[in-house]
């Protein structure tokens, strides 16, 4: 493909604060054996795109392990290859990443030193499959300046959380609203765009020279009148997890056929990081009902309508409902857990109870089972 990929990962998501204060949003733990920037890198090896960075920042250390080795998604072997950028202290620059223009800025020469025409930029908190390709080709036959990939939501008022944009009958975005109060369309960004790589370096040196940190506001906002802009609309399944209710949501979403069958079945397929890890273990009180196990878990109570991620043990007697259990959990005998996010490597003792009541609950124990 005649692009290369640029993927945003190191924001700070303070509305899903109590699942990221180990980790990026972009390695939170997806359909239980994914992670959230597997569905961004997935689509780029999938639209061939050979030669991509990702930009890490926040809380970076295990999304950084994540992506240790690129054989997992097939990166260029001679050519090409995965790129991952942190902020890094120079003679002329000592700042982190003030925002995902300056992410780039501050490795401007990756953009310059590679000879693709055209540049993919995602975000890595997004679950959806998407062949670039496609967007590309309409981005040329609109002889489009930034073509930004958009969605149509179910109301107005989830859209408040994004991007929404206003299009013309020729698809040119002619307004962009970053998060308002009250949207006044159910279209939204999804925070892909495609760009020309010469142009992209223009903008963001102009942006950077007058002090303006954000893509989205310092570049697509700004120039919405000056710039052909037009929106390309995605109608399969699409979701962010920006929120502790939308992870929940997006995960529980896999336990419907239908969207497990797109991501699982159906061809290109969505690639991770292999762990060597046993099969599930169902020992004979264990009682399953339309849930998924990941590699790993021994299960010796009830689990319904839930995720249980990697290395999960369930004690006798448990009663597990409508919840999300995340990587290398214990959970002693006797103990019930519904509408309850359960994070990663904690011990949870026997006879307790958990309920989310109106909401979905995070429950995060101390780990008593690890020496400090």
């Amino acid at each position: 493909m005649r692009a290369l990929g640029i993927i945003l990962a190191g924001g700070n998501n303070n509305k899903i604060k109590a699942l990221t204060t180990k980790r990026a949003t972009s390695a939170m733990p997806i359909a239980g054996s994914y992670r959230a920037i597997d569905f961004a890198l997935s689509n780029m090896t999938n639209s061939h795109i050979q030669k991509v960075a990702v930009l890490t920042q926040y809380n970076s250390r295990s999304l950084n392990e994540h992506l240790n080795s690129s054989k997992w998604w097939d990166f260029g072997r001679k050519h090409g290859g995965l790129f991952v950028f942190t902020p890094t202290v120079t003679a002329d620059n000592g700042y982190w990443y003030r925002g995902t223009a300056d992410a780039i800025y501050q490795n401007l020469d990756f953009l310059k030193q590679s000879h693709e025409p055209y540049v993919v930029i995602t975000s890595g908190d997004g679950v959806y499959k998407l062949d670039y390709n496609k967007i590309l080709e309409y981005h040329i036959a609109k002889k489009a300046d930034i073509t930004v990939v958009c969605k149509e939501l179910d109301s107005k008022e989830e859209a408040t959380r994004f991007g929404v944009v206003h299009m013309d009958e020729h698809m040119q975005i002619t307004d962009f609203e970053e998060k308002p109060m009250v949207a006044n369309s159910k279209t939204i960004s999804i925070g892909v765009y495609v760009i020309r790589r010469r142009q992209l370096i223009d903008l963001i040196e102009h942006s950077a020279e007058e002090g303006r940190y954000d893509f989205v506001t310092d570049i697509l906002v700004r120039y919405k009148n000056l710039k052909r802009i037009y929106g390309y609309k995605m109608k399969d399944y699409w979701n962010n997890i920006s929120t502790v209710d939308a992870y929940f949501q997006t995960n529980m979403d896999f336990l419907n056929r239908e969207v497990r069958e797109h991501f699982f079945k159906k061809q290109p397929e969505i690639h991770s990081k292999v762990s060597d890890l046993p099969p599930a273990k169902y020992n004979p009180k264990a009682n399953v009902k339309n849930s998924l196990v990941a590699s790993g878990c021994i299960i010796n109570g009830t689990v319904e309508n839930s995720i249980l991620f990697k290395k999960v043990f369930i004690g006798n007697n448990c009663v597990i409902k409508n919840s999300i259990i995340l990587n290398d959990v214990y959970l002693g005998d006797n103990i019930y857990i519904e509408n309850c996010i359960i994070e990663s490597r904690g011990t949870i003792r026997s006879n307790s109870r958990y309920v989310g009541e109106n909401k979905v609950k995070v429950v995060n124990e101390k780990n008593e089972r690890y020496a400090l």
